[in-house]
């Protein structure tokens, strides 16, 4: 049985790039895909976040590495791309959890809020996309994970540029997978509900907002990060080979109510 698993769930021999991987729901994901057996490279903004996941994920046993780059800006992206390719290789597996969630009402969204959410949810998975995927194409297996949002698919709470910036991501996915899943490299979105992060810490302020955001879950209650653990491993091995072009929500119920 152990065996079996292994085969389908194992990431031993694999190295997985997980932006955003200093806390919330790329924190979780990081730490899973770690002690399924893959080689962790973090990258996100702050250094002393990163370092406390990297001594987490080694205290399991797993190889990890950080590298403090803003997301938001084309030039730092790219150069994270390849200082990651130049130490690794192309990585096996890509995950892009980093977010920048500014959501002022429209009427009042300028440029800079606008120009710097999509450079950062849209843009950034993009080019990190671009880096990676031709040599997970030449080596015949990979895995993208870009995770989304409930905004992609319906407008609330002010969804202004991250909604838009989350549903191109949903399309660019469809594209990624068009693109490479021919050469082994599955492409698919997973889609948080109302999930208790530091990036939520607003919204979770109000308890009349928890509450009603609960309530509509089939599960009776918001998410937590853990929540993401099994879901990124099974996307991320070889369990999901046939799997691309997906969203899959897990957002206990949330999106079908």
């Amino acid at each position: 049985m152990t065996s079996y698993l292994s085969e389908l769930f194992g990431l031993s021999g694999r190295t997985a790039v997980v932006t955003g991987g200093s806390s919330g729901i790329g924190r979780a994901m990081a730490l899973a895909l770690g002690r399924a057996g893959a080689r962790i490279v973090l990258v996100a903004r702050r250094e002393a976040p990163m370092a406390e996941v990297v001594a987490e994920l080694r205290g399991h046993g797993a190889e990890a590495d950080a590298i403090s780059a803003d997301l938001g800006d084309r030039e730092a992206v790219k150069n994270a791309a390849a200082t990651i390719i130049d130490r690794y290789d192309v990585p096996d597996i890509l995950v892009n959890s980093a977010a920048v969630n500014l959501r002022p009402p429209l009427a009042e969204l300028g440029d800079g809020v606008w120009d710097l959410t999509l450079a950062a949810n849209l843009t950034a998975p993009f080019l990190l996309g671009q880096a990676f995927a031709p040599g997970m194409a030449a080596r015949g297996w990979g895995r993208i994970v870009n995770v989304v949002s409930q905004q992609a698919f319906r407008a609330y709470g002010n969804s202004g540029a991250y909604g838009a910036a989350k549903a191109g991501l949903v399309g660019l996915t469809r594209s990624q997978a068009e693109a490479w899943s021919p050469h082994g490299v599955c492409c698919n979105t997973i889609a948080p509900g109302v999930v208790h992060t530091p990036l939520t810490e607003p919204v979770f302020a109000d308890p009349t907002k928890v509450a009603s955001h609960a309530a509509r879950t089939m599960i009776g209650r918001n998410g937590v990060p853990g929540d993401f653990a099994g879901c990124v491993v099974f996307l991320a091995s070889n369990a999901s080979q046939a799997v691309t072009g997906q969203t899959l929500f897990v957002d206990g119920g949330y999106s079908a109510t």
